[in-house]
């Protein structure tokens, strides 16, 4: 029996003509299964159910390559001073007593049902989640993504998965320089579970869930280790996301431990290469290292937001794409939102350059879409035609924020945010009609990582020096009237009875 075809109609429809998006006033796509089967106007066959979204934009799903998977603890560093002394590093004396979980194996998994609720609600279709590794013992396991990737297929998000792994971890001495602890062996172990991961669930629930090789970054792995996630991704044509070129004492560090820059240690390593996922390349050495990613194909992952944050950027998009590198884009960071990652990234390359010229719009969009699909060597994702997975998302172009409408997606860019999607359908099946993405009742989900957010604020004391009381490592915008407050620094952290 073949599988029901639905119609969709909006006022606007992305469409995509085997070379580029391109734009349908008032289009039409039918899907069939898990599959687009038309995009235009006018279908001429049989259609089982219309649905006509009236004024918005229906495009192709929004890929998210360092997708946030966390509750992310940004919030906490903002305007809080040097990170290093409230417990988001690792201190000597911690790493003495044993590094544990800060949360349970249920809050884990939790926390990814959360942030994909998140990435579904703002857009997001295909996501390879990203968590922080200061808060675990470790690494992440087998057994937590083998429950996650159960999450993933229940909300129905296409994601690119696997358990984080790494060798070593820096940490902070009590003279605040920072040192390197190491340990081969659970590398490896860690590799060995990716490994047994990616087996067991590659192209799982339908081909829904995929897997991915995900090393920590690039000073936190041994040269065998990275030597075996190399072979080992030749061998399984897996994809390998690893994060570099984001910090000046990165770089410092492999060039004082490896005797290269990144990139070039990456290229020595035959890392570099069309399977390679990069974030975030915004401490390069020169043309050359521009070379190096243009010649091997090598996709680098954009995430403009969490970098301006801390006064840091890509210098600059339009040059790196003038050099024939691919983009994908990545939200990396609270909120899960790319349509501002694409606002503030043009806006932020512009300045960069010194002008309008180099970077538009849809060179942002198409990152967005087109350059996540390159990525990921999937040309069934990130448009709209015959053939392609029917990963759709509908932008609302109702909102009075949005001013009055020219052209769909630039007043999306200029002032739109990722809850202006309004529907969201991922490898054909509705995932999210009307805000609401189905089976997921926000209220409770928002409390549940409202009380895991406490547990993770608490953890930042056993991290740090001293182990001072965690109530005075954070301090809010504003200081607080009262002293019953001033003891608490989130007005909403727990009920009043919670120490």
């Amino acid at each position: 029996m073949s599988a029901p075809r639905i119609g969709l109609k909006a006022g606007c429809v992305v469409g995509f003509d085997g070379q580029r998006h391109v734009l349908w006033r008032d289009g039409e796509v039918v899907i069939e299964g898990s599959r687009v089967l038309f995009v235009g106007r006018g279908f001429p066959g049989p259609v089982d159910q219309w649905i006509d979204y009236g004024n918005a934009l229906l495009g192709p799903g929004l890929i998210d390559l360092d997708a946030l998977g966390d509750l992310d603890s940004t919030v906490l560093c903002l305007d809080n001073g040097d990170e290093r002394a409230m417990g988001r590093m690792w201190s000597a004396e911690y790493l003495a007593r044993g590094p544990k979980e800060s949360y349970s194996f249920e809050e884990e998994v939790f926390k990814y049902r959360y942030a994909f609720t998140q990435l579904i609600r703002n857009g997001i279709t295909t996501a390879m989640p990203i968590t922080s590794m200061y808060y675990r013992e470790w690494a992440e396991t087998y057994e937590e993504f083998a429950a996650v990737a159960g999450v993933a297929a229940e909300l129905g998000l296409r994601t690119y998965l696997g358990p984080c792994y790494m060798s070593g971890m820096q940490y902070l001495r009590a003279d605040g320089s920072l040192d390197e602890y190491w340990d081969e062996a659970r590398g490896l172990a860690g590799l060995e579970a990716a490994e047994r991961f990616f087996r067991d669930f590659d192209g799982s629930h339908g081909g829904l869930i995929r897997g991915a090789l995900l090393p920590d970054r690039i000073q936190t792995c041994t040269p065998a280790l990275l030597q075996r996630t190399a072979a080992l991704s030749r061998e399984l044509a897996a994809p390998v996301r690893l994060h570099c070129c984001q910090g000046l004492g990165e770089v410092a560090l492999v060039k004082q431990l490896r005797g290269q820059a990144p990139l070039a240690w990456l290229e020595h390593l035959d890392l570099l290469g069309p399977r390679a996922v990069l974030p975030h390349g915004i401490y390069i050495d020169g043309d050359d290292d521009l070379a190096r990613l243009a010649d091997s194909g090598s996709s680098l992952v954009h995430c403009p937001v969490v970098f301006a944050r801390d006064g840091e950027a890509l210098d600059a998009f339009g040059r790196y794409r003038a050099q024939g590198i691919n983009f994908a884009l990545g939200t990396d960071t609270w909120p899960a939102d790319l349509l501002d990652n694409m606002r503030q990234g043009l806006n932020i390359a512009r300045i960069k350059a010194g002008g309008n010229s180099g970077t538009s719009a849809l060179d942002f969009y198409n990152a967005a879409t087109l350059g996540g699909a390159k990525a990921l060597g999937r040309d069934d994702l990130g448009r709209l035609a015959p053939g392609a997975k029917a990963d759709i998302t509908v932008f609302s172009l109702d909102g009075l924020h949005l001013g009055p409408l020219f052209d769909p997606l630039k007043n999306l860019i200029l002032a739109g945010r990722g809850d202006d999607c309004v529907a969201s359908w991922i490898d054909g099946r509705c995932v999210m009609q009307d805000g609401q993405v189905k089976g997921v009742d926000y209220p409770a989900l928002q409390q549940q990582a409202q009380r895991q957010f406490h547990r993770l604020m608490q953890s930042h004391a056993d991290r740090a020096f001293g182990h001072p009381d965690w109530r005075g490592l954070f301090q809010p915008a504003i200081p607080f009237a009262d002293a019953w407050s001033a003891e608490r620094p989130l007005c909403a952290l727990a009920s009043p009875t919670e120490k």
